[in-house]
């Protein structure tokens, strides 16, 4: 499995805005192989922001690699750039390869 994630410093102010922009649009990974899951996660805030990453668990480093690749990443990401006043610089990429997983009962 590969996680890749982003993460996000939204200005303090603008985190509803912030959801509610991941949570209208559509990411049409529900139709692309080897998407898994999605997750957005709400962290800590600090003086002028909030952080927060988009985290998405793929079959493999190669499905997620095909995916940026895809009509359906250029159309999940068009307009992306008209929400940059939200942002405190641009989101920070980190990818993860997987090497244990331990599942709950």
């Amino acid at each position: 499995m590969f996680i890749a994630m982003n993460r996000f410093r939204v200005a303090k102010g603008s985190e509803a805005a912030f959801e509610q922009v991941w949570a209208s649009r559509d990411s049409h990974l529900e139709r692309v192989p080897g998407f898994v899951e999605f997750h957005l996660l709400k962290g800590p805030e600090a003086e002028d922001h909030t952080l927060y990453a988009s985290h998405t668990i793929w079959a493999s480093r190669s499905a997620f690699e095909d995916w940026t690749k895809s009509e359906a990443f250029r159309a999940a990401h068009k307009g992306a750039g008209d929400n940059k006043v939200m942002y405190l610089g641009p989101p920070q990429f980190e990818g993860f390869e997987v090497r244990q997983t331990v599942g709950g009962k």
